[in-house]
């Protein structure tokens, strides 16, 4: 009997027909892009460019030499160099962001649902810092600052209190310049800044094949400064998309690569991660779906396809649920969600914490996604085979009918299981002498622990005195 390898990503010979298709596509149809310095840097480097209809094509060479460019290493730096993060991983496995930009908050205190507050984001800094598997933050939408400049607001609270490396989605194309400050700030001045990025910048395509001007401009800064991009593309199957999920994923991955294309053309060199965060459409409903099967299916074949095909650094939704609160629901599809696209590759694995197709977070949500990402982290490692973990000698010298309790084999590895702290493992009876505490119930006392503890801002007094000027400067500039 013939057994065969489960398909949930393309073959070689499918793969090589999309990859096909992707040159074809934007040599052909090509894409519009609303930023004539980026336009005309392409159109110097050999592009095919409309002035009047702002569309910009890629002859297959220019486009293969460009992309020949991207760096296949990437680091993402920290406050605290303990938190450095080289992608790719030495050993296989992947890193884990946080869920970004979401207006939402599950309050661990009293359960209810209201909109983020800037205390809430420095909350959600000080989570991450205390958590082994989440390696990097991104910061939520606070409402109680001025919106025009609430990225500006979170981000200063993110550089206090978060030790760990910072992804930034900026809101406007008038703040990129302030955020940039506010790294450099951090960082202690622009050239360290570019020694040590510790913080990248989300840059993303309008799906189908457009690109904004902000979009375009944070690829124009951050080439200045050496400071890694995560290039996105956010298609919808059914709205923005076609509906059926190959050809979302190919116009993904081809709205992914221009956008690297585009950093490489600026600035060769210019670290890049390539980030398809796949959608579908509920066509009952109209919402965009992140959780849905079809949605799970696209992100791993876009992870596969543009890993594969292009071996650069793959980051995409690992987390999250259209469940708008953090029940069973919502724990199925996240998990579901991160097996599948750390199987298929993905360097970085985001969305911690965040639930309701990434428009509200939760801290206890997110701490269950630390002991989660920990599971998939050693499922994904896969078994070792040698005469030690196949326990040879033991296995040569057993008794029939015996055991391996009282063996040093045993005593050897007995530690080495991974032992999540909000999953319980009791029998009924010990859990109902115990409370009946489930695991939400452990993932609170787990967050007020970590809240109680020591949380010293990482920024000097100078420094802090300098990122507030900044940030009233922003708030006095844009018009608040």
């Amino acid at each position: 009997m013939t057994y065969m390898t489960p398909k949930f990503v393309f073959s070689p010979a499918e793969q090589a027909v999309l990859k096909e298709k992707l040159f074809t596509l934007l040599e052909q149809k090509g894409v519009r892009m609303d930023h004539a310095a980026v336009v005309e840097i392409l159109a110097g480097a050999g592009a095919n460019v409309d002035g009047a209809t702002k569309m910009v094509r890629f002859p297959r060479k220019l486009l293969e030499d460009l992309i020949g460019k991207i760096p296949k290493q990437v680091l993402l730096a920290a406050r605290d160099p303990r938190f450095d993060l080289e992608i790719p991983r030495a050993d296989g496995g992947f890193y884990v962001r946080t869920g970004t930009g979401a207006p939402g908050f599950l309050d661990p205190e009293d359960g209810e649902y209201h909109r983020t507050r800037i205390r809430d984001v420095a909350t959600w800094a000080k989570l991450v810092g205390s958590l082994d598997h989440i390696n990097f933050c991104a910061f939520p939408s606070p409402v109680d600052v001025p919106g025009k400049t609430a990225d500006i607001h979170a981000l200063r609270e993110m550089l206090t209190y978060c030790p760990k490396h910072i992804w930034i989605q900026p809101y406007s194309g008038e703040s990129i310049p302030y955020l940039f400050q506010l790294a450099e700030l951090a960082a202690g001045g622009a050239a360290e800044l570019g020694k040590r990025p510790l913080v990248s910048f989300i840059t993303c395509s309008l799906t189908p094949l457009d690109y904004k001007y902000m979009d375009l401009e944070v690829i124009v800064q951050a080439c200045r400064r050496g400071v890694p991009i995560h290039a996105c593309s956010l298609p919808s199957a059914g709205g923005t998309a076609p509906v059926t999920m190959a050809g979302t994923v190919l116009l993904a991955a081809a709205e992914v690569m221009v956008l690297l294309a585009v950093a490489q053309a600026i600035q060769p060199g210019t670290p890049g991660i390539a980030t398809p965060l796949i959608f579908s459409m509920d066509m009952l409903t109209g919402r965009s779906l992140q959780s849905s099967t079809e949605a799970i299916q696209g992100a791993a074949a876009a992870v596969n396809f543009i890993k594969t095909s292009f071996d650069i650094p793959v980051h995409t939704y690992g987390y999250g649920a259209d469940s708008p609160d953090i029940d069973g629901q919502a724990q199925s599809e996240r998990s579901l969600l991160s097996l599948m696209v750390a199987l298929a590759g993905s360097d970085i694995l985001g969305g911690a914490g965040q639930v309701e197709v990434a428009t509200a977070i939760s801290p206890l949500q997110l701490i269950v996604d630390n002991d989660l990402a920990g599971m998939v982290q050693q499922l994904r490692a896969g078994l070792s085979l040698s005469d030690e973990t196949l326990a040879w000698n033991d296995l040569l010298n057993l008794q029939p009918g015996g055991h391996f309790l009282n063996n040093d084999h045993t005593l050897m590895h007995c530690r080495s299981a991974f032992k999540g702290r909000t999953f319980v493992r009791q029998s009924r009876e010990t859990w109902l002498k115990k409370g009946q505490v489930d695991f939400l119930a452990k993932a609170k006392d787990i967050y007020d622990e970590i809240m109680a503890g020591e949380h010293a801002g990482l920024i000097s007094q100078e420094v802090g005195q300098e990122m507030a000027g900044l940030v009233q400067t922003a708030d006095r500039q844009l018009g608040v």
